[in-house]
């Protein structure tokens, strides 16, 4: 039995050769998208998302702000009473 050879001595010669790529003529086009309106829109929301959950629920400083207003005894007034009970009752429109 003869076996001949296929691709000649160097094997990897051929290889090698075959995979040279090849210069391309002319200019290349520029990619481009378009975006629904809808999907700005959907991209806007899930943003929004995102911010309020990561904000937390209670503003620290604004805690700390009324905890040392109520520390001073001449603080809480007819004023002060009158401004809180007015804006309860603009919450509950009242």
């Amino acid at each position: 039995m003869m076996i001949d050879r296929l691709g000649g001595i160097d094997p990897l010669k051929n290889v090698q050769s075959a995979h040279k790529a090849g210069r391309v003529n002319g200019t290349a086009e520029s990619d481009s998208i378009n975006v629904s309106a809808e999907a700005k829109e959907l991209s806007e929301v899930y943003s929004t998302i995102e911010t309020v959950n990561a904000t937390p629920d209670v503003r620290a400083d604004k805690v700390a702000e009324v905890m040392e207003k109520l520390k001073d005894p001449s603080y809480i007034n007819k004023s002060v009473v009158d401004l809180v009970a007015d804006r309860i009752m603009d919450v509950y429109g009242l």
